[in-house]
């Protein structure tokens, strides 16, 4: 039994340390997984013994399924300058993914208004400090080349000719509505567009809704985000020698861990932190984000706040006593190679100590990688690079799940590229077992955790279910099965341009035959 002040000692002891949740609850729960006595990584029962520990840096079981998001009806290619409706500018705000996210959105939505797409425009100065734009972080000729059979683009709204005089064409603005449908694109802005020419929608976050019922336009989508936003090549460059070096030693996981200032203050999860940097917060959401009254303690027990970085070096210390021989077994001992993707910490380096100690090897991308990398690392480039690495790392695991973000959109990119293993935590309900044991109460702990790690995807192949996004999970309509039943599951040939190319000659071929029937002198 404890003393009446150990409790109270106990609290200040964990007080700052509870910030380090985040990486370790994740990498406790992949151990706990191999440590089970009846659940096995892919739904197989098993015992500890029979655990085949390499599993975990294999991809995920696919059952049949790869990616492909050909188009499976008739597609049409899309509207010549003639043709077109008018000019579709957006602007894209907030961070590289929800950028990322936005542009797939902009392309659906010039195809869905039949439009000719203006370069997408991304809000990098406010975010980011930085003014690169598109041309600066993605392939532009690769983007426009893929996509030229779904959409026509150009990097300018064209000057016209009116009275005799050139002058540029003026888009005129308008605010889309959050998760707008289908139907404000096909009535309301393309009643605008034809009326100016051009629209210019802004801000463009979330403003095209992710449940469309047309399949090809969600393969569309896929196409965009998989195949055609292509990084430029100095930024690919970076990554794959950073992916080689940590690679060059064996297997290497990478964490990413969401706990920096303007994502805890839109949270509201302040109570982890001292007073002072609980002022700090609280300021920075007074000055960037609506007024809202938010209760920190019930935002982390409903799983609104990330995992916090020691409370993940709590679950790993507790665990290396009991399955010190499955940890090394699984490499997750001081040699495990770790890339952490992040932004600047909130709370200072005091909170990577603990972890770094833990885990020597750990690794971001200004430290890793030959010779200097700040000249490709900085602003957007930089969570770009981090994108790549996350990508193609072994085993990925993220710490928090909102809308759009970084992790968001890779744990679909990493579905999409072969069923790459994800560990994905239940944070509302891993919530209530953190807060029990910083209060003392730690009675059937590591089982609890346990159940709650089972209930984790791993990368493969499910249904998508609400609240569920389409940019985390895009099967099925991204994805055949290559002995489907069902015939609208089965896979079109594999290249997607080799499907649209025989689709846009056959549009030719019927236009010359037509032109033919109606002029039978032609030679």
């Amino acid at each position: 039994r404890r003393g009446p002040g150990s409790e109270a000692s106990l609290r200040r002891r964990r007080g700052p340390a509870r910030l380090w949740v985040a990486v370790a609850a994740l990498v406790c729960g992949t151990i706990w997984l191999c440590s089970s006595s009846s659940v096995g990584l892919f739904g197989a029962s098993y015992r500890v013994q029979d655990v085949d520990v390499n599993k975990l840096w294999r991809t995920a079981d696919s059952n049949g399924w790869r990616a492909s998001s050909a188009p499976r009806t008739y597609w049409p290619p899309p509207p010549t300058e003639s043709e077109s409706s008018g000019y579709l500018r957006v602007r894209c705000n907030g961070g590289l993914n929800q950028q990322r996210s936005a542009i797939c959105n902009a392309v659906v939505a010039a195809r869905i208004m039949n439009a000719t797409l203006v370069l997408p425009e991304l809000d990098t100065n406010s975010f980011w400090h930085d003014e690169s734009g598109f041309v600066g972080i993605y392939d532009v000729p690769h983007f426009i080349k893929t996509l030229k059979y779904d959409v026509r683009i150009v990097m300018s709204i064209p000057e016209i000719i009116a009275n005799g005089k050139t002058k540029k064409l003026k888009a005129h603005q308008i605010r889309p509505p959050r998760d707008a449908p289908v139907s404000w694109y096909a009535t309301v802005a393309l009643e605008q567009m034809k009326k100016y020419g051009a629209v210019y929608l802004t801000p463009f976050s979330h403003r095209l809704a992710e449940d469309i019922d047309d399949p090809e336009l969600q393969r569309l989508r896929c196409r965009v985000n998989y195949h055609a936003l292509r990084f430029k090549p100095n930024i690919m460059k970076t990554s794959s020698e950073i992916v080689n070096k940590l690679r060059s030693e064996g297997h290497f996981m990478s964490i990413h861990l969401r706990f920096e200032l303007d994502m805890l203050a839109f949270a509201g999860c302040i109570d982890i932190f001292k007073t002072q940097e609980q002022k700090i917060l609280l300021k920075y959401r007074k000055e960037h984000f609506a007024e809202k009254v938010l209760v920190p303690r019930e935002r982390r027990i409903i799983g609104k706040c990330p995992l916090t970085p020691e409370e993940v070096l709590n679950l790993l210390i507790d665990i290396v006593t009991d399955v010190g021989l499955i940890l090394r077994a699984m490499g997750f001992d001081n040699t495990t190679r770790i890339y952490l993707a992040s932004g600047e910490l909130f709370g200072g380096k005091r909170f990577m100590k603990p972890f770094k100690a833990m885990f020597p090897r750990l690794e971001n991308h200004s430290t890793v990688g030959p010779g200097k990398l700040e000249e490709n690392t900085q602003g957007l480039a930089g969570s770009a690079v981090d994108y790549m690495v996350c990508l193609l790392s072994d085993i990925f695991i993220p710490t928090y799940d909102g809308p759009s973000n970084f992790a968001n959109n890779l744990m679909g990119h990493r579905l999409y590229y072969g069923f790459r293993t994800t560990i994905t935590p239940n944070r509302k309900a891993l919530a209530p077992i953190f807060i029990d044991r910083a209060q003392g109460r730690t009675a059937g702990y590591e089982q609890r955790i346990r159940q709650v790690m089972f209930n984790t995807h791993f990368g493969g192949p499910h249904r998508r279910i609400h609240p569920e996004s389409f940019y985390t999970n895009s099967w099925p309509e991204c994805f055949c099965q290559t002995n489907a039943r069902n015939r609208a599951d089965r896979c079109p040939p594999d290249n997607i341009n080799d499907v649209l190319e025989s689709q846009f000659q056959s549009e030719e071929e019927m236009e010359e035959t037509r032109v033919t029937l109606m002029d039978p002198f032609d030679g």
